[in-house]
């Protein structure tokens, strides 16, 4: 039974499964999340899989900035995802809620309601930097899965 954990456990690390949520702002982070995909970046030649379903989610991608009405069901996505998990935060807007922190619903980034992990700055930040940060990310996670007993 300890064969098929470790098994487990290296399919986790060499292969996560990426859940991407937009808080909401100007899409411009999405964007560049989505040319991430494109066979110019291919992001899944790391093994990245981009899933649907927080529950089979390993890192957690979120952009946009927080607001009152989206901090529960950000939670909620956090909450869902089986442990050991990597929040990176993306964009300005992820990071401190940007040109909209002044706004009067905007609580701020990412870090406001749940722990993050990883933040990639920019407005929008390139694929690169993105592509760095999902990598970064994976570095987290694996050092995650081995502190776990």
């Amino acid at each position: 039974m300890d064969y098929l954990k470790v098994f487990i456990t290296k399919s986790r690390i060499k292969s996560p499964w990426l859940l991407h949520f937009d808080c909401g702002s100007c899409n411009g982070c999405d964007i560049e999340v989505l040319a991430c995909l494109t066979p110019v970046y291919d992001i899944e030649r790391f093994g990245i899989i981009n899933v649907g379903n927080p529950k089979h989610a390993d890192l957690f991608l979120v952009t946009g900035t927080v607001n009152h009405r989206n901090k529960k069901v950000l939670a909620n996505l956090v909450a869902q995802m089986p442990d050991p998990k990597v929040v990176v935060a993306l964009g300005s807007c992820g990071l401190t809620g940007g040109v909209f922190r002044e706004a009067y619903n905007v609580i701020g980034g990412v870090d406001k309601v749940v722990p993050v992990d990883v933040y990639v700055p920019g407005c929008p930040p390139k694929p690169e930097a993105i592509i760095d940060g999902v990598v970064t990310g994976l570095e987290k996670f694996a050092r995650k899965k081995d502190d776990r007993p």
